[in-house]
């Protein structure tokens, strides 16, 4: 039997990767990996290659080197990589040139991964939240969210895959040790509940879409491993780390004011999550999500493979 090819940008990163290897695990399917990457001779994409991977070059900043990557392939996952730049316009133009080359290749099922354009809730001129560079509100999410339009105007069979929060940051910014010398989970979401997942289980459920055929087609689809408090994050990570955590809330404000890069951008972001707690969740079930990748990780199991990855100072 031949397979049917998903092409996969972004294979040797957090969510393609989930995605290549749910794919490369199910030696029965139907589907085969066309992992897209930068760089074909990385260790992580030599890995993939040695699962059984075809892998090929593709840049999402170079229009015809997608076109090549997408060329035969049934289906194509389209992620961006805004944090690689910080850059709303260049998400802007890397979409489109993602939209453009499933058209050109005729792709019969994409899956598009993206996020909420926040001013939908939060205009401009709303001074609850600041705007960031005279255009946005929350940047990473507005930039993927306003170019949804660009897949349905060129009428691509698409999914709308809404991400949540990767658990996998809080290895890199998570708890910290304070002058007490105790550790502290320190987030702007006062009692609201935040929707988390592993990152790699966004691709396995971006795997079930695509084994679904089309009738996930034209649908926005929000993937979440649990929805829980900064204080219910914390307590598991105290039982993971084998040491106390506590719950650290902080005004929006003041999380902002923190001056690591894109601060002001990702605290807009948690007070979204936290002020539209209903928006947010309600589109990101997790009883729908578990539905597409049985093997969802709560955020106990994901800590319990993780925990020891933390650093304590």
């Amino acid at each position: 039997m031949t397979k049917k090819i998903i092409a996969v940008v972004g294979a040797t990163g957090a969510q393609g990767g989930g995605l290549a290897k749910a794919i490369l695990a199910d030696k029965a399917g139907e589907f085969a990996v066309r992992a897209i990457t930068r760089d074909p001779n990385s260790d992580k994409a030599r890995a993939l290659r040695a699962l059984g991977a075809e892998v090929v070059a593709g840049d999402v900043d170079d229009p015809s080197s997608i076109e090549r990557a997408f060329a035969g392939a049934y289906g194509a996952y389209c992620v961006t990589f805004y944090w690689n730049h910080l850059s709303p316009e260049r998400e802007n133009a890397d979409a489109a040139n993602l939209a453009k080359a499933a058209k050109t290749a005729g792709v019969e099922h994409v899956i598009w991964s993206t996020l909420e354009d926040t001013r939908k809730w939060v205009p401009l001129a709303d001074n609850r939240m600041p705007t960031i560079q005279g255009k946005y509100k929350v940047p990473h999410f507005d930039a993927k969210g306003e170019m949804d339009h660009v897949f349905i105007d060129l009428g691509l069979p698409t999914t709308f895959l809404l991400a949540s929060f990767y658990w996998d940051n809080f290895i890199s910014s998570g708890p910290k040790r304070g002058p007490d010398g105790r550790l502290a989970l320190t987030l702007p979401l006062g009692n609201a509940k935040l929707a988390g997942i592993a990152s790699s289980d966004i691709g396995a459920a971006a795997y079930g879409m695509f084994k679904t055929g089309r009738e996930t087609i034209g649908r926005r689809i929000g993937v979440a491993g649990e929805h829980l408090t900064g204080a219910e994050m914390a307590a598991a990570m105290s039982r993971a780390l084998g040491e106390p955590v506590v719950f650290n809330d902080v005004p929006p404000d003041v999380f902002r004011s923190f001056g690591f890069p894109a601060a002001d951008d990702l605290g807009n972001m948690f007070q979204f999550y936290r002020d539209f707690e209903t928006v947010c969740n309600s589109a990101r079930d997790v009883a729908r999500t578990r539905a597409f990748a049985p093997g969802l990780q709560t955020f106990n199991q994901w800590l319990e493979k993780n925990a020891a990855r933390f650093p304590r100072q």
